[in-house]
């Protein structure tokens, strides 16, 4: 890609997706015992299918899953609309060196003082499905603080706003489709799925390709969550092994003496192993 180069529009705004139906009332309806419940039976319908071999392995998180209440109000209901690829390549996204600074993939230093938290190194690499490096890929991540507060103003919920973490960076892939972000561990925190809900702490990714077309979003979870069984976002995606795709794995060679924790996590885009992806507007 050229550095420096005009683009013709803006990307969308991925600060924050705080879409986790938190302005719905706190008077859901349905018990954490009830969910896990039609998690579970779920799950089984899956187990027993693929025993015989009916549809084969899921990769990708189901759209319209029960569980996750808003799924059912908020996923795609007709076929995808067909764009002419000319047209398309008018308003494609062009990034640089000169437009993405490499402070900018440094969490813990946008401010005066230092964040609250944990501080660790999340790096990885991005991979096509025959594992070959994705190069000068835009990499953006955004995330709730230790605390679990995003500074949104949708995000009501009482946990401490931290003054010196806005919890947004991005960086470009090198040569070799490695990415590595600087930030501060996220916490849990409950949203309005259900009585008592909360999400599993866990960072979103967004990866630009060569069109505006090509944007993907996902999510890294991080190993040993107790919260994983009871999330139904997590728990949308059925299957086990495309499950741990969003597991990243602690490394103690990232991690560096008396500074931060590391933590490596690959992000492949396609094929039969590529990293589950979900929609814009999932949480």
């Amino acid at each position: 890609m050229e550095s420096g180069a005009r683009r013709r529009a803006r990307p969308r705004r991925t600060f924050c997706d705080v879409n986790d139906n938190r302005a719905s009332s706190d008077a859901a309806a349905s018990t954490q015992a009830e969910v896990s419940e039609e998690i579970r039976q779920i799950a089984k319908a899956y187990e027993r299918d693929a025993a015989f071999e009916c549809d084969g392995e899921e990769t990708q998180p189901r759209l319209d899953y029960p569980p996750y209440r808003s799924s059912l109000l908020r996923h795609p209901t007709k076929d995808l609309h067909h764009a002419d690829p000319e047209g398309i390549e008018l308003w494609s996204p062009v990034f640089g060196h000169q437009d993405v600074d490499p402070l900018e993939a440094d969490l813990t230093i946008q401010h005066r003082g230092e964040p609250v938290g944990e501080r660790m190194i999340v790096t990885g690499r991005v991979l096509d499905g025959d594992g070959r490096p994705v190069r000068h890929q835009l990499v953006e991540i955004w995330q709730a603080n230790a605390g679990g507060r995003y500074i949104h103003k949708r995000d009501q919920h009482p946990a401490a706003i931290d003054p010196n973490f806005t919890g947004v960076g991005r960086c470009l892939t090198d040569a070799d489709g490695t990415y590595a972000f600087t930030t501060i561990k996220p916490g849990p925190y409950p949203w309005k799925n259900h009585r008592n809900a909360w999400r599993p702490a866990h960072i979103h990714f967004s990866l630009f390709g060569t069109e505006f077309t090509q944007r993907m979003i996902t999510q890294m979870y991080f190993p040993g969550d107790p919260l994983f069984a009871l999330d139904p976002i997590y728990q949308a995606i059925t299957d086990q092994r495309a499950r741990d795709r969003l597991l990243a794995t602690y490394d103690h060679d990232v991690t560096q003496h008396e500074w931060c924790t590391g933590y490596r996590w690959d992000i492949v885009l396609t094929g039969t192993h590529r990293t589950p992806l979900e929609e814009e507007d999932q949480a």
